[in-house]
């Protein structure tokens, strides 16, 4: 069966994308194209494809944003592009295991209410090195709401269960769910829990993706982003400062009805707790009222 891997990529990123493209033409499934959406400025990223000689390959279509629009934004733009019944993610960051498209297109064959795959991922440390990860959960089918149920365990909050970066979507399921979610860091993240509550998914027991861990990536940094939680901005404005002679400062104060930015520090410390529960919140109203999407 045809599919169509998707990859964001920003130019930092540039330098892996040779050896993603690597993975790509060493995969046992030889029914696949590759959609390249660049994300910004977009020469350093067309040098590295064409050095490494993906851009000669007629399977390969790259398309440039001409804006910076961030990771979810760049993948439902490359998802706008696509025509095959399945889709795979691939950050540009990372690689996939040979028989990786194989073996999910073939679970989701073998399990046609299932409406996505997923495999093992094993983290790829900066030395070459690969690692593997016990998972909570057991191969095989993947009824509906558990991989939510599971991310929301008492036991263990918020952990994910499977990796999310390297499932295989069924296309019509990613069109009902309106792509990966519009989260800060937690983009493929939501849509798989979003996933999980409105259609069965399958694992599959064994590794299709290799995870790069790198000083870069997005997943390893944190941001002052405040939104989502953080320090409440909302109260009633100062008073206008009093009217000043020309060529004396003061300090501006906001319009009405405007936040003061001097009482906001911008941490965003509540981001990481409000942002699973509000996914949280949101995929337990699909679950109850959401009919089987795949």
């Amino acid at each position: 069966m045809q599919v169509d891997v998707v990859t964001a990529v920003h130019e930092p990123y540039a330098v892996f994308l040779a050896s993603a493209w690597d993975s790509l033409r060493r995969q046992s499934h030889a029914h696949w194209s590759w959609l390249v959406q660049i994300d910004g400025p977009s020469a350093a990223v067309a040098a590295a494809l064409e050095a490494c000689g993906a851009s000669d390959d007629p399977r390969v279509t790259v398309r440039a944003n001409g804006t910076a629009e961030g990771p979810a934004v760049t993948r439902n733009i490359a998802l706008g592009r696509t025509a095959a019944p399945l889709v795979q993610n691939l950050d540009a960051d990372d690689e996939l295991e040979p028989a990786a498209l194989d073996l999910l297109a073939a679970a989701l064959a073998a399990h046609p209410r299932a409406g996505y795959a997923v495999g093992h991922a094993r983290d790829l440390l900066p030395d070459g090195r690969l690692t593997t990860h016990d998972l909570p959960v057991r191969p095989g089918p993947l009824p509906r709401g558990a991989l939510s149920a599971q991310w929301a365990a008492a036991d263990r909050p918020y952990g994910l269960p499977v990796h999310p970066a390297g499932a295989m979507w069924r296309r019509s399921l990613l069109l009902a769910l309106g792509g990966w979610s519009a989260l800060h860091g937690m983009e493929d993240t939501g849509l798989l829990i979003a996933a999980s509550a409105a259609a069965d998914g399958v694992l599959v027991d064994a590794p299709t993706l290799r995870y790069r861990k790198h000083p870069a990536q997005r997943s390893g940094q944190t941001s002052k982003f405040s939104g989502g939680g953080g320090a409440d901005c909302t109260g009633p404005a100062p008073r206008r400062a009093a009217r000043q002679p020309p060529g004396v400062d003061r300090p501006v104060a906001p319009r009405s009805g405007q936040t003061d930015p001097a009482g906001c520090d911008g941490r965003g410390g509540g981001q990481r707790r409000s942002i699973p529960r509000a996914v949280a919140a949101a995929t337990a109203a699909v679950r109850e009222s959401t009919p089987n999407l795949a």
